[in-house]
């Protein structure tokens, strides 16, 4: 019963406060938009929005490792691991540019939604022919640009926090913009909200670490399917590697 309450009362916290924060992102969007094409500054407070919730829950914490600012110097599709809706929230703690890939009822919700259609994050139809196509052209219009993607190419959370089979759209992408492909591992935010809970699970470390990039040398005589596969291996290498609580 506690831990429903504290969940209930956080829920409540972020819906009120996003409100809020859905204003001074409405004010960068106006002040910024003109000369900051990328909206990064924008996408910069976006990440502190969400990092907020999570520095303010006191059972939570966020170790992040790797960082890199080839992440600032260069663009890249940015592929994870998909544990928990938290997976978001604790991406955002990377502090770099990137435009998210994201179902598309997700750009509906009420200022969360409506912040993402202000950065120009890229919808996504699922089942839907078109939907799927028009992503691709949107990611590829992105990457060209100059903008670094986040894509989960396990399509959908994990229900036991073990990674699942890479779709091969992230990968696709790569090959054909020859963009460099940046691993992320996340770990740690099954255990604090499982996939269909919302319920409050108690103190848990979560972590997000930054692999090294893979270059299009390094993958120009890979098919699509191995590339997948080599990137599937190092994620899954690095979680075995980050602690579990």
């Amino acid at each position: 019963m506690i831990n429903r309450s504290i969940s209930i009362l956080f829920l409540i916290f972020i819906g009120l406060t996003s409100a809020v924060f859905f204003v001074v992102a409405l004010l960068i969007w106006l002040l910024t938009f003109a000369f900051d094409r990328r909206l990064v500054l924008l996408h910069l407070f976006s990440s502190f929005w969400a990092s907020l919730y999570l520095w303010l829950m006191p059972a939570w914490s966020v170790h992040v490792e790797g960082r890199r600012k080839t992440a600032w110097q260069r663009h890249f599709v940015i592929v994870s691991n998909h544990q928990s809706q938290l997976d978001i929230l604790v991406a955002f703690r990377l502090f770099i540019p990137f435009k998210w890939v994201s179902k598309a009822e997700v750009f509906n919700l009420p200022f969360i939604g409506w912040n993402m259609r202000l950065n120009r994050y890229i919808k996504l139809k699922r089942g839907d022919k078109a939907g799927i196509a028009r992503m691709f052209a949107d990611c590829e219009k992105a990457l060209s640009k100059g903008n670094s993607i986040f894509m989960f190419p396990e399509g959908t959370r994990s229900k036991t926090g073990d990674i699942k089979a890479f779709k091969p759209g992230a990968f696709i992408l790569a090959k054909k913009m020859g963009v460099p492909i940046l691993p992320v591992a996340i770990n740690g935010t099954h255990a604090a909200l499982p996939k269909y809970s919302l319920n409050f699970h108690g103190r848990q470390h979560m972590y997000i670490r930054v692999l090294d990039p893979i270059f299009p040398e390094q993958f120009a005589d890979l098919s699509v399917q191995a590339l997948s596969d080599k990137v599937h291996r190092t994620i899954t290498a690095a979680l075995e590697k980050i602690p579990t609580a």
